[in-house]
């Protein structure tokens, strides 16, 4: 598969980058996708929930009325769950949300998501971006060029570019990130893949 490089104002630039079968010409594994979007969505968790148990609950033990003779149900502690302020029953307590998933398996749902978004004409090819200063218009304008204003975009980077990534942050649906940072659930996220020229190489196409 062959795509046309554009340049940073939208233009071919008479450049082509073949991709590399094995990763953007696979038929998508959608099981896989979905253990790596499962397992990235766990590890965002905190796990810091917490309640309290009728051990834990402050209050009284004394009981509240004799077990027999009033008619009403026994009561036998002002801390039960069926009172207000009382104890909760099985709450969720503090736990630890993630799992491990194979890397064999991580690396097909990231390069069946990356075939899924060829396959969609959801990837573009641009030449690297250099910025001078880290304005956000000079990045507006960009994304400008490439239709990608408003919509939700992943530009990909080889690597970490402090102009960029700078005038990118107040952008509205618009994130950066790096060639070896990119994960299934963002590509899958996204609507358009913006990838720079040399972070192709980053995860293993051919020129």
């Amino acid at each position: 598969m062959k795509l046309d490089v554009l340049s940073i104002s939208g233009q071919k630039t008479g450049r082509t980058v073949e991709l590399d079968e094995t990763i953007f010409g696979l038929e998508p594994n959608e099981h896989a996708m979905y253990l790596a979007v499962k397992q990235y969505l766990a590890n965002q968790r905190q796990g810091t929930h917490s309640t309290l148990e009728k051990s834990q609950v402050s209050g009284s033990t004394r009981k509240l009325h004799k077990q027999k003779g009033t008619g009403g149900a026994r009561k036998g502690s002002i801390k039960a769950p069926h009172f207000y302020g009382g104890a909760r029953v099985f709450g969720p307590h503090p736990r630890d949300y993630s799992f491990k998933l194979n890397t064999k398996i991580k690396d097909l749902a990231r390069r069946s998501a990356l075939s899924a978004k060829a396959k969609t004409e959801g990837l573009t090819i641009i030449e690297d971006i250099k910025l001078n200063d880290h304005k956000t218009s000079g990045f507006q304008n960009i994304l400008k060029s490439l239709n990608a204003v408003g919509t939700k975009t992943l530009v990909v980077l080889p690597e970490f570019d402090n102009n960029v990534a700078r005038a990118s942050r107040n952008i509205e649906r618009a994130k950066v990130t790096r060639a070896s940072d990119l994960n299934t659930y963002e590509i899958l996220q996204c609507r358009k893949l913006v990838m720079c020229e040399s972070a192709i190489t980053k995860i293993g196409a051919t020129k």
